[in-house]
């Protein structure tokens, strides 16, 4: 099922102009505040009418300003959480979830209330009330709410950005089986939070200032020197797929990518399972030679891609390592004292203690 859009709006001084289409999977919508995240979803949703433009799921149109064409949005069959999670207070978390059901299709196939009870661990809160429930509880329930309606797509609108960093790691888990698991909804995702897209999304569409910067699969746009000022220059950072090899007794963890090993603490995870590694730019250092007398044990064989220098002393690198890709941001003194330029080849060096258990994902 794919999500086909472009659309143009106005509100006041501020011009959106927003194209992009969708697949399978999670599509993250991500922006500082006022790029234009939640008019596109709103328009995704019907909840806006945009000035002009298109917006088409699996090739049905939805809206088309030159054919005057507008589905309202409970035809769209679309499920919307939204940053509440808007429970209704009088009603148990168990009728919170089956007036999701009222809105269901008649003969429609999609998520019972045992499976999607199961799949968020809400088995031990169904009878409880809203007011009973903590903040990653309550979008568990508004998550579960919006499955049972057996929507065709999902739209969430910054559902963690309520949450501390304790209940987002909570409830991180539970959106990585929703994507894995197998009612394969596609859902479009829009947040502002770097941590967030890096452990959820499949595709990646940067905004900023109502426009589209860049897009295409996280990996790649995650780890685009180019991509550095719209991320952050202290978020951004590329995203690797590890295999788990073993399980050390001190603590640490061997993984292994195409380049070779890393070896890391706080991962939870199986021998043999895969998880996701978001490694920050400014913790890969780079040498000319396998360096000797260090305590990072991390070090992998890289060929520089890409230079990107940034506006002030820093400079992004990007590195091939094996078939993945890496990302380092070093100083512009550093570029030239070593000599770097694509196609040079050298070493990248990661302390074990840089990739943080929350920058790991399933």
């Amino acid at each position: 099922m794919t999500l086909d859009l472009h659309i143009r709006h106005r509100f006041g001084e501020f011009g959106l102009d927003v194209a992009f289409a969708t697949g399978p999977g999670i599509t993250a919508l991500f922006g500082r505040s006022g790029a234009g995240k939640t008019t596109v979803i709103n328009a995704v949703a019907g909840l806006l009418r945009p000035d002009a433009g298109h917006v088409r799921f699996d090739g049905e149109s939805l809206f088309d300003s030159v054919a005057k064409a507008f589905t309202p949005p409970a035809a769209r069959r679309f499920g919307y959480v939204f940053q509440d999670a808007r429970l209704f207070p009088h009603l148990s978390v168990r009728d919170n979830l089956t007036f999701g059901a009222r809105y269901a299709p008649k003969n429609s196939t999609g998520a019972v209330l045992d499976d999607v009870v199961a799949l968020l661990g809400l088995e031990h809160l169904l009878t409880r009330a809203p007011a009973r429930l903590s903040g990653g509880e309550k979008q568990r329930v508004a998550l579960g709410r919006a499955l049972l309606s057996r929507p065709r797509m999902l739209l969430m609108d910054e559902p963690l950005a309520s949450l501390d960093g304790p209940r987002k790691q909570e409830i991180l888990p539970y959106l990585e089986r929703l994507r894995d698991g197998p009612l394969r909804l596609p859902i479009l995702y829009v947040s502002h939070a770097v941590d967030e897209i890096a452990r959820l999304a499949d595709t990646l569409v940067l905004l900023r200032d109502g426009r589209v910067q860049a897009q295409g699969s996280l990996y790649e746009v995650m780890a685009d020197p180019a991509a550095v000022p719209l991320l952050g220059v202290r978020e951004a950072g590329a995203v690797i797929e590890a295999r788990v090899v073993e399980l050390a007794g001190d603590g640490l963890t061997r993984l292994e990518i195409s380049a070779g090993a890393l070896h890391l603490p706080g991962v939870q995870a199986e021998v043999g399972t895969s998880v996701r590694l978001r490694v920050l730019a400014q913790d890969v250092l780079l040498s000319l030679k396998p360096p000797e007398g260090l305590s990072a044990i991390n070090v992998l064989p890289v060929t520089v891609e890409t230079i990107h220098p940034g506006d002030g002393p820093g400079a992004a690198i990007g590195l091939r390592a094996g078939s993945d890709r890496l990302l380092s941001r070093i100083t512009r003194r550093a570029v030239a004292d070593l000599g770097l330029r694509p196609g040079m080849k050298c070493y990248a060096v990661l302390k074990a203690t840089s990739v943080a258990p929350s920058s790991i994902g399933r």
